[in-house]
């Protein structure tokens, strides 16, 4: 049985005060800032589980880091419970005090026990930060977490859109990661025990061009989008 993904929390721990702000800066380029891509990442998730009449109502946010993806998983879906883990203690810390409550709760990755009863693990992000030799394991710990036909959306930034790599480049945490073609994402999932059930590409224009993104339904399957989606459905 594998273990939960080995990473440096001081990778992290580092950033957890200012978090959103190093964040926020990269993001600018784009004339938006990171509430309007959680926002975007997590309705149109649920409008893909909604097609799929798979309403999740046991959540995971891998990867939480200050937990501000929360506001949002709750404001797409009817959780019962939602838990967030991570290995980075002081964003925890963060987490916790900004958004713990009767249906949250966060844990360190090492301390929480998979237990096979999960209907969606959500994940933005995190993929890129795991070494090369532990992404396998992160995907296998992951389907421990899952009920079988439990759901994995997994969002990564999309190293074939310029201006993702543009942003990536002035974010401390993210210049130095290394990201996941689209068809990498596939693999890791199909060889870690899912079917991938689709693979969709969001944010294509930045505010300057928001008139165009009535367009952006429509090219969804285009990998040219700045965040891809990789929803996978555990399998027996």
């Amino acid at each position: 049985m594998s273990q939960p993904p080995s990473l440096n929390p001081s990778d992290f721990d580092g950033f957890a005060a200012d978090y959103d702000a190093a964040l926020n800066r990269g993001l600018s380029v784009s004339g938006e800032d990171k509430n309007y891509f959680a926002a975007g990442r997590t309705q149109w998730l649920k409008r893909c589980l909604e097609k799929l009449g798979q309403p999740p109502a046991r959540i995971m946010d891998f990867g939480c880091g200050t937990g501000s993806a929360t506001p949002f998983v709750l404001g797409s879906f009817d959780v019962q419970t939602l838990v967030g883990v991570d290995i980075s203690e002081k964003s925890l810390e963060v987490a916790r005090a900004r958004h713990g409550s009767h249906r949250v709760s966060f844990a360190h990755m090492e301390r929480y026990t998979p237990d096979g009863t999960l209907d969606l693990v959500f994940c933005n992000g995190v993929f890129h930060h795991i070494p090369l030799d532990r992404r396998a394991g992160a995907v296998d710990y992951v389907k421990r977490c899952l009920r079988p036909g439990g759901w994995f959306a997994m969002w990564e930034n999309n190293p074939w859109n310029p201006g993702t790599r543009l942003v990536m480049s002035r974010i401390p945490f993210d210049r130095d990661a290394v990201t996941l073609a689209p068809p990498q994402a596939r693999r890791l999932l199909e060889a870690g025990g899912f079917r991938v059930v689709r693979q969709d590409f969001l944010f294509y224009f930045p505010r300057p061009l928001a008139w165009l993104r009535p367009l952006e339904r429509a090219l969804v399957k285009l990998p040219l989008g700045a965040q891809y989606l990789t929803l996978g459905k555990s399998t027996p």
